[in-house]
């Protein structure tokens, strides 16, 4: 399949059918990340990852779309098209876009333990060809060829990064939820995840693609 970077946490997957499929087209990602989808997955509320307008633009540009989500997402927007918005959940598996999905996780990473955790679910796709956390470092119990990898954000380190590597041990890791991480430092996190994460770690800027 073809992966199409987009801004922060939204990524693009294009099968070989020219169907596609959007994760977490959210409010630091470009306002047409999600047009064109023929599915639209989210992995939690954060409007980082889940913009309404953003959603909306999407399912009108193309009736036939639809969306699968955590129970707190599909509550804000299933009553505006009924039937083509689902509800998913930790063990869920479901064809979108011709894309087989398998659902991880449960809660948001902890962020402050003051703040109330959200519902977070990753996203495994095609049998772990490409694993989409959201904002929690979920392990699948599946073997994972390509990692999104959410590189930084307020609630994580960068030891935790690169365990995370480590534990998911993917064959190779792309950055995600990467706004917050300054041209600066990306020379840091590229060689220290890169020499410690035991997979071959990789970064493509907005609008870059790979074959997965």
């Amino acid at each position: 399949m073809k992966l199409t970077k987009k801004s922060h946490s939204c990524v693009r997957l294009a099968n070989d059918d020219g169907r596609t499929l959007v994760l977490d087209p959210g409010g630091f990602s470009e306002e047409d990340a999600a047009l064109g989808a023929d599915a639209i997955l989210v992995t939690h509320e954060h409007p980082d990852h889940f913009d309404e307008l953003r959603l909306r633009a999407a399912m009108e540009d193309n009736p036939a779309a639809e969306i699968w989500t955590a129970k707190s997402v599909a509550e804000k927007i299933s009553a505006a098209f009924p039937g083509r918005v689902h509800t998913v959940g930790h063990g869920d598996t479901f064809t979108a876009a011709g894309f087989d999905v398998q659902v991880h996780g449960e809660l948001h990473a902890v962020i402050h333990p003051d703040i109330p955790r959200v519902t977070n679910i990753g996203f495994l796709v095609d049998g772990g060809k490409v694993f989409h956390p959201g904002d929690a470092l979920t392990v699948p119990d599946h073997p994972v060829e390509t990692l999104m990898l959410p590189v930084m954000a307020p609630w994580n380190k960068i030891s935790e990064v690169i365990d995370y590597v480590r534990e998911v041990r993917p064959q190779r890791a792309y950055d995600i939820h990467d706004a917050l991480l300054t041209d600066l430092a990306r020379p840091i996190y590229d060689r220290q995840i890169g020499e410690l994460g035991g997979a071959e770690h990789l970064r493509l800027t907005p609008g870059g693609s790979a074959r997965v």
